[in-house]
């Protein structure tokens, strides 16, 4: 199969042997996307007119702030904060309450309900889901996948890496599942599903055993006991469960 764009990375990750090539894949994006705009691309009027109006999540907020650059922090942030003060004097404006009920003031208020009432909490609901950094994984991760099927069925070597992976975390693993709905005829499909879930299987079972060991390692009749793979099994659990890499160290700008 020729390589092109998304099976080089995709083939990288996988033989980098990560606990979830995907997750290694989604690292690689962001770090991209957060040392693109804090280089020099936020003085880019095409770039900022973007950041201005899809904004960021927190979390990629807390990261580029640690990135360092403040001055390009500064810069992205406010003409962002003067397009939201702008859309949100908007929303104030256009502003209707809904009818009051006396079951509704009755109940206990439920800050949890995701379920937008007004027209103003739709607004903030979807600028907290919009994001620059997500989406620039976002708009690459669907080609990772639809290459992996097709390296899959048309690589042996690239199968035979998927075969002696590590596995996946919960959340790429569903994507995956997903994809292969579509991607997969019904032959294939029962070919494959039986090899990817020995691979989970096996691979949490692993990660889960090694994080036990973690445990019985701190019992002082074990203390002087090798610590096996179980040094690092806290974080490769967590990584398992919700994707991610919780030990890694904060992503800097290169001085």
């Amino acid at each position: 199969m020729k390589e092109n764009i998304a099976t080089i990375p995709l083939t990288d990750a996988f033989r980098a042997a990560d606990e979830c090539p995907f997750c290694y894949l989604e690292r690689e994006a962001e770090q991209h996307a957060i040392s693109f705009i804090l280089g020099s691309a936020y003085m880019e009027d095409d770039i900022r007119e973007k950041t201005d109006a899809i904004g960021f999540c927190r979390a990629h907020f807390k990261k580029m702030y640690d990135y360092g650059n403040r001055l390009g922090n500064a810069l992205i942030l406010s003409t962002h904060m003067e397009k939201l003060s702008q859309e949100l004097s908007k929303e104030m404006k256009n502003f209707k309450p809904g009818k009051s009920k006396l079951t509704t003031k009755m109940k206990r208020t439920d800050a949890g309900i995701k379920e937008p009432k007004t027209s103003l909490g739709t607004w903030i609901a979807e600028k907290e889901q919009s994001c620059y950094v997500c989406d620039h994984f976002k708009s690459i991760y669907n080609r990772y996948l639809d290459s992996f099927f097709d390296l899959y069925k048309k690589n042996a070597e690239f199968a035979a890496l998927f075969e002696h992976s590590k596995g996946f975390c919960l959340p790429h693993f569903a994507d995956l599942v997903e994809a292969a709905e579509d991607k997969l005829t019904d032959d294939e499909k029962k070919n494959f599903y039986p090899k990817a879930f020995s691979i989970m299987t096996e691979n949490m079972k692993r990660v889960q055993k090694d994080v036990e060991w973690f445990v019985a390692k701190n019992d002082y009749l074990n203390k002087d006991k090798d610590w096996g793979n179980a040094a690092d099994s806290i974080q490769r659990g967590m990584q398992k469960c919700t994707g991610g890499y919780p030990a890694d160290p904060v992503f800097k700008a290169k001085l």
